[in-house]
């Protein structure tokens, strides 16, 4: 490809790819790959988790539920390989490809000829790519230069959306914690320095993290409110 035309991608792939949270820069992403790349006629995301699980998101068409449920089934087929093992993986004609023979039933039969699969990121509690459909044989043989740059623009992407998650969860652990000081100075008259030893004291004697303590104050103090208003109607 023409380094004019990747430029112009690129541009594209700015705009496309807005910022927002995970779920959704995961969506964008599937939805940008359609629309940008050529003879790409559905796409979706592999995620494979810690412990092993394959999952799917942000399909851009229903029959792509059961198309890669096969993959993750059999062990087979360009998304899978792309997420557990080989970072880009291209099968431009699943018909004759041998690597995948049991797989390429699955996907013949709901007329996908064609496929990609390319690594999206590698973070230390998942790893996820990104899968590519194509009713067309001989699909994907140029990707090249294209698909790199797209796997690399959706990186960026999904990096810094999981910063923003991050940030936001962050911000709710904040916001607890100073919830549940707030519920223990008013209830025990003591001052916020206090309030919060008191809570560090009780997180490290039943090993326990800070904030799910305070969601425990949290939560039982909203309760016991609740029933105070139904007892007051």
């Amino acid at each position: 490809m023409e380094d004019e035309e990747l430029t112009e991608a690129a541009e594209q792939l700015v705009k496309t790819l807005t910022p927002g949270d995970l779920d959704h820069t995961l969506s964008r992403i599937t939805v940008a790959a359609v629309e940008v790349l050529p003879q790409v006629e559905y796409a979706s995301i592999t995620v494979k988790h810690s412990d092993g699980r394959l999952e799917t998101v942000a399909p851009t068409d229903d029959v792509l539920w059961g198309v890669d449920a096969a993959q993750y089934e059999l062990q087979q087929g360009p998304c899978y390989d792309a997420a557990t093992d080989t970072v880009h993986v291209i099968s431009p004609d699943l018909g004759n490809d041998e690597r995948f023979p049991k797989y390429a039933a699955t996907a013949l039969a709901v007329g996908i000829r064609a496929q990609a699969g390319l690594r999206l990121f590698d973070a230390p509690r998942s790893q996820g790519a990104l899968n590519l459909y194509s009713t067309t044989v001989g699909s994907f043989e140029d990707l090249g230069s294209l698909g790199r740059l797209f796997a690399h623009q959706s990186a960026l992407a999904i990096g810094y959306a999981q910063e923003v998650d991050n940030l936001q969860a962050a911000l709710r652990t904040r916001r607890t914690i100073g919830q549940a000081i707030g519920i223990l100075m008013e209830r025990y008259s003591l001052t916020d320095q206090r309030a919060f030893a008191f809570l560090t004291r009780l997180s490290q004697h039943g090993n326990v993290k800070l904030n799910r303590i305070a969601e425990q104050f949290v939560a039982e103090a909203q309760t016991k409110g609740g029933e105070g208003a139904d007892q007051h109607r």
